[in-house]
């Protein structure tokens, strides 16, 4: 995936906030390098202020995931800002901003990466091996991958700033 990040840059740049556009990214975890945990994904996130980008390709090949204002990391509530979003590349690039319906962004517990609420717009299993999207009110959006369950073929956690 990592050959993909320039396209996935140029893409997603212009929907970053301003201050972001042009930040280098940084690599803070990927599968293939960390082994699927969600624990060592926490670990290796940045600073409870510093945006996180997180990627995610399935096994069948549909690249989608979250644009985060703050680090992912684990929490006993929801954390984050408007900024966050969730997008897809099927096979253009859709974003799935903010509606204002909830503050539901994110939460991490030690079993659970859950984005947006009334239903997870994004959710990942402990392992990192399965996850979810349905159609969310923090996000209004669609499933983000071509399943509303899914096995994890890639992951990586971009540290923007």
């Amino acid at each position: 995936m990592r050959g993909l990040r320039v396209r996935y840059h140029l893409l997603l740049g212009p929907h970053l906030p301003p201050r972001l556009t042009y930040q280098p990214w940084h690599l803070q975890y990927c599968t293939r390098r960390d082994g699927f945990s969600l624990q060592t994904l926490y670990r290796s996130g940045g600073q409870p202020g510093s945006p996180a980008l997180l990627l995610i390709r399935d096994t069948e090949e549909q690249a989608f995931g979250v644009f985060s204002s703050s680090a992912i990391r684990c929490s006993s509530g929801f954390y984050g800002t408007g900024e966050t979003f969730l997008f897809s590349f099927s096979p253009e690039l859709k974003v799935f901003r903010w509606t204002g319906r909830n503050n539901f962004f994110v939460k991490g517990d030690v079993n659970l990466l859950m984005v947006g609420g009334g239903r997870f717009g994004l959710w990942l299993d402990g392992d990192l091996h399965r996850g979810g999207s349905h159609r969310c009110d923090t996000f209004d959006n669609e499933s983000l991958s071509a399943r509303e369950e899914f096995c994890v073929r890639d992951l990586e956690l971009w540290g923007l700033a």
